[in-house]
This record gives C-alpha cells, structure tokens and sequence, in this order.
C-alpha cells in the first residue's frame, strides 16, 4: 500500500514465482508496466469503483475553496473571535464556469455534479464525448485547453498521469487563467508544474487553488504552499471512504485470485 515495496528489478528478480501486482486506485504511474511485462508479470488496478467519491471530492473542494470553507471554520472557532465580519466574502459557484480537464469516468461524474449547480460546464478530453452525453450533462468540447483556461472560473484537472501530462498546467497555462480563478486538482501532484503555482498564487495570478495531490506526498512542512491563505490542500483522499476501500480491497483479491487460477484477470492493465 502507498506505492510499497517499490516494484522495481531488484525485487522481481527476488520473486521468481510472482504472478500479479494488484494495485489500488486508478493511476498507475508508479509502476513500471514494461519492466513487469519482461518478468511475465500481470498487472491490475481498480479504475470504476474510485470514481464516484473522487468526483465528490472534486466538488467538495470547489465548494470549500470558493467559499473559504477552511478560513471560515478558523474564524467560527477562533478564541480571539468576537464577532464575524460583515465583509468576508466567497465566491458563487452557482452560474460559474467550470473547466474539466480530463474527461473520464471522474471527470464526467463530477460534471454530472455540477449541472445541478448550473454550471457552465467546458471540457478537453483526447477525444470528444459522443453528442448524447454531451448534452446530458450540457458540456461543451474544448478542443484547445487554451480556450478552456482562458473562460473558466474553476478549473478541475482529473487525468492520468502520463508523459503527456506530466506538467500540464505550468506557467503558461496558469497566465490563461483568469485573476479571479480557481485551479483544483484531484488527478495527481506531478499533473501542475508545483513552483509555477506558488508563484501564481503568490502573485495572484490567479485566486486560488484547492488540491487534494501534490509532489511529494505529504509536502515538506515548510513547503510554502502550506502557508498560504489561497490553498485548501487535503491529503490525497479521493477514495477514502470506507466502502470504496472495501470495494478496493475486494477487486484486488478478485484479480489476484484469477492471476493465481490462471484465468483472464478483471481490470488487468495492458
């Protein structure tokens, strides 16, 4: 669990007789697929049962950032409060667009989300979803991630990470991005060029940021993102919740089980 024991030449080659790497989640970056392939080595994961709490949380910390959930709770409990202040404000998200990044299993369910909040929904996807679920969740297809940023209030990334999409969003792409914007990111830490972000939220580039991933995991405590009033940072819990890690549990034991049986593996990654 946690990316451990490091799946590595050293290791296989100490296990002969290995038939599968189970692994819990979706992304698979930490797992070299063609080292393990030269062993004749399987690998799984648990793509579909992830997908409902990670889109929850999604919208968990849009809500929460834009309506400074964190600093209001702070405010609520402070002993120092003695009143709370007329003028300390959050954003509607109401109305507001968002831009998903990403538009998969978790990226088409948090949409789902948002239209209940009529939202403007974007997208950009490697392809295009068909028009019927387009329309059932009234998002419309970016075909260029430049026009997404540039029309988005909140932007959710909620893609694999791949060489592709190691350090989607860096510099550039945070200029795009509205002053008045939120970057949210339940994909992974490696996803956002880390020092372009401290440096937008910094300088207010863009407002904020609400990210449940980063590199490396737990931060450095004195990392400055940990200092600033902008972030909501939880610590990579899109799947925490008791059922989705039994269900997790469950389909790992499933594919190990049929690895082990010699029979087609459920979720096998190819």
């Amino acid at each position: 669990w946690s990316h451990k024991p490091v799946v590595n030449e050293e290791l296989l080659r100490s296990l002969p007789n290995l038939k599968i790497v189970a692994s819990a989640g979706v992304g698979i970056d930490h797992l070299d697929l063609k080292l393990l392939s030269s062993h004749g080595v399987k690998v799984s994961n648990t793509p579909f049962v992830v997908s409902t709490d990670t889109a929850d949380l999604g919208v968990a910390l849009m809500l929460a950032s834009s309506r400074r959930i964190v600093e209001g709770h702070q405010i609520a409990v402070s002993p120092d409060t003695q009143h709370f202040p007329a003028d300390w404000l959050g954003t509607e998200v109401s109305g507001a667009t968002l831009g998903i990044v990403g538009m998969g299993t978790i990226g088409y369910k948090v949409a789902q989300r948002a239209r209940a909040f009529e939202m403007k929904i974007l997208y950009h996807n490697r392809r295009q979803r068909n028009k019927e679920e387009e329309g059932a969740v009234g998002a419309v297809y970016c075909k260029k991630i430049d026009d997404l940023l540039q029309q988005s209030d909140f932007v959710l990334l909620s893609v694999n990470l791949t060489p592709q999409t190691h350090k989607l969003i860096g510099k550039r792409e945070l200029e795009l991005m509205k002053p008045t914007a939120t970057l949210i990111n339940i994909s992974r830490g490696l996803v956002v060029d880390q020092d372009a972000l401290v440096e937008a939220l910094q300088n207010r580039v863009i407002k904020a940021a609400a990210l449940d991933v980063t590199h490396p995991e737990p931060l450095p405590r004195d990392h400055p993102l940990l200092k600033l009033e902008n972030v909501v940072l939880t610590p990579h819990i899109g799947s925490a919740t008791r059922q989705t890690r039994w269900h997790m549990m469950e389909g790992m034991l499933e594919s190990i089980q049929a690895a082990l049986a010699g029979l087609p593996v459920p979720n096998q990654v190819l």
